[in-house]
């Protein structure tokens, strides 16, 4: 009975999914047909279409699409370890948040687009530079789910704790991870979608490989098909990204209260 309404909600998911894409692409279409927008401006969905099929029949995509999501993966692994120690030692160490935070907000309230031309002059074109954006986009979010997580264990639980002479290890894996990981997968679940637009604003602005890149290209040849058609592959490599960590939380999360009450809804 379980596993028929898990599938009966999928399937209810994917079909609210398709009915709001469908509603926005007939009003898209009706407003290009009536208005007699330029193609330039804004092309039609069938257009859009075909230069998004044609992306994949042709190959074009594939190393583009192969480069963003290396970027992504390998950024978002980095800055979730990054976020996760320094959360976790945050939390722990009062003069060691008061000391770096101010920096960290301060590298995350800066525009990224400035910061990628310095990241270039320090790191160069290369791939590390992209690697730095995307690491420093990530950290933030991951980084307070830890040290709220943390901050949320009851002052019985760590009383208990003492009383049983639980060691350090027991402490941080039985009660710290567990208290975090639902504020921690909250920010799992920011830090990834922060990681496709640093992927995507790097290669926007240094890249000769990448969707970003392909944005560039249709925006500097007044190919609008191709420009919007990379648009929604950039969007469909978030939304994938988005779901496979939140598959990953609701599985992990399985024991907790709010997927219970998830279920119960």
């Amino acid at each position: 009975m379980r596993a028929k309404g898990k599938v009966k909600a999928s399937f209810k998911l994917i079909g609210e999914y398709l009915l709001s894409i469908s509603i926005f692409i007939l009003i898209w279409q009706i407003y290009v047909s009536t208005h007699d927008v330029p193609t330039f401006v804004l092309p039609s969905p069938k257009i859009v279409l075909k230069s998004f099929l044609e992306l994949f029949s042709t190959g074009m995509i594939w190393p583009h699409l192969w480069t963003t999501s290396w970027e992504v993966v390998v950024g978002f692994l980095i800055g979730v370890f990054l976020g996760i120690l320094f959360g976790y030692f945050f939390a722990k160490i009062d003069w060691l948040k008061t000391a770096l935070m101010p920096h960290i907000i301060f590298l995350q309230t800066s525009p990224k687009i400035a910061l990628v031309p310095l990241f270039v002059v320090w790191f160069g074109i290369g791939v590390t530079s992209k690697l730095v954006l995307i690491v420093s986009m990530v950290i933030f979010p991951v980084m307070t789910g830890v040290i709220l997580g943390i901050g949320s264990i009851p002052t019985d639980v760590r009383y208990l704790m003492k009383i049983l002479k639980a060691n350090k290890w027991k402490i941080f894996s039985k009660v710290e991870m567990m208290y975090s990981m639902p504020m921690l997968f909250s920010g799992l679940k920011v830090g990834i979608v922060q990681a496709v637009i640093g992927a995507i604003v790097a290669e926007w602005m240094s890249g000769k490989v990448g969707l970003g890149y392909i944005l560039t290209y249709g925006s500097a040849t007044y190919n609008t098909g191709l420009l919007m058609a990379g648009i929604v592959v950039t969007v469909l490599v978030g939304i994938i990204s988005y779901e496979i960590i939140d598959l990953l939380g609701k599985y992990m999360l399985r024991w907790h209260d709010s997927e219970n009450l998830s279920k119960i809804n």
